[in-house]
């Protein structure tokens, strides 16, 4: 350790946590959704809603996830800084984390790697609290004691989540069975207010399918029938990077474009169809090559439970003019 660098806060035996409040009696003081009581210490952290780890490594964490069911919260730990390469944690309103933390990962290395693997699960935005639910376990807030997910925080994410993991053939992990964290009480990191977690489910969330067509040179009258049968259509571009970065793998680039708007809202529309890539990775990595981009017309239909489906995807080619077509004669066009 070099000498101008101090050393980490080390804890004891655990004392009671602070109390935490979530009143109305509680002054903001970050834009972070940290409170803090007037003239006391005491806190109260609610996360920002922000928009799952890559997939095919989530067994990996699952298997090191395990060793938390045992976790003993009075043994000794010590207090880090947050590093800024743990990106998924970037946005919570602390700087310093505890380890070992309820993961039981013993040291920012080991931690650091663990954290990245949840970065595709944390992009699907499956739910408002996901990404504060596993920073609570992988860089708990250093307090003077830990403070866990309360158990309805656990069931609120694992209904949004469980159903993007199940899509990639993953069942919710029996090693955060949402029954070991605390009831909801002063010490553990609270749900998100009814009146907003209510607003979130307002919106159009993507569907998990299966993979929708993918034509190429389709004729006028194909286009058109997809116009005619499906609630929306769009026109969007989708890049996908080479190397792996802090950002999604899969990007909706620039503006959307409506053809035909249907349920769609557009403040919503760019980061619901990236959601559904995202979600739909099997389907999404056929669309586009490491490191381009391809423009495409897509078209798709709201489910019954509002959920959004995409029915059609047409690469919108230089050459194909029957998609040019179809899209100017739609504004006219009685189905």
């Amino acid at each position: 350790m070099s000498p101008l660098t101090p050393p980490p806060k080390v804890w004891g035996p655990l004392s009671p946590a602070c109390h935490l409040v979530c009143g109305s009696d509680v002054s903001l003081i970050t834009s972070a959704r940290l409170y803090i009581k007037p003239d006391t210490s005491d806190l109260c952290i609610i996360p920002s809603p922000s928009g799952i780890m890559d997939l095919s490594s989530m067994l990996m964490v699952f298997s090191l996830v395990a060793r938390s069911g045992a976790f003993d919260l009075g043994q000794t730990t010590r207090c880090v800084p947050v590093p800024h390469q743990m990106s998924v944690c970037q946005d919570v309103p602390y700087s310093e984390m505890r380890l070992p933390n309820l993961l039981g990962h013993s040291s920012v290395e080991e931690a650091l790697p663990r954290s990245e693997e949840w970065k595709t699960l944390l992009h699907t935005g499956c739910h408002p609290q996901a990404r504060a639910f596993v920073c609570s376990l992988i860089a708990p807030v250093c307090l003077d004691r830990f403070i866990q997910p309360c158990r309805s925080v656990c069931r609120a994410v694992r209904e949004s989540c469980a159903p993007v993991l199940a899509c990639h053939g993953h069942a919710w992990p029996e090693a955060l069975d949402c029954e070991r964290f605390p009831e909801q009480d002063d010490t553990c990191l609270t749900p998100l207010p009814k009146h907003i977690s209510a607003f979130s489910k307002e919106f159009p969330q993507p569907a998990c399918q299966n993979c929708p067509p993918v034509e190429e040179v389709p004729s006028l009258k194909t286009v058109m029938d997809a116009l005619c049968l499906n609630d929306f259509a769009v026109k969007a571009k989708i890049s996908r990077r080479r190397l792996p970065s802090s950002d999604p793998e899969l990007m909706v680039e620039g503006h959307v474009e409506f053809i035909q708007r249907g349920p769609l809202l557009p403040y919503d529309t760019a980061s619901l169809l990236q959601r559904w890539l995202l979600i739909n990775l099997r389907c999404a990595h056929t669309l586009v090559r490491p490191g381009r981009a391809q423009l495409y017309l897509i078209t798709g239909t709201m489910r019954p439970n509002g959920s959004i489906e995409v029915s059609n995807l047409f690469p919108w080619l230089k050459k194909d003019l029957h998609i040019t077509a179809a899209t100017r004669k739609w504004k006219h066009h009685k189905c």
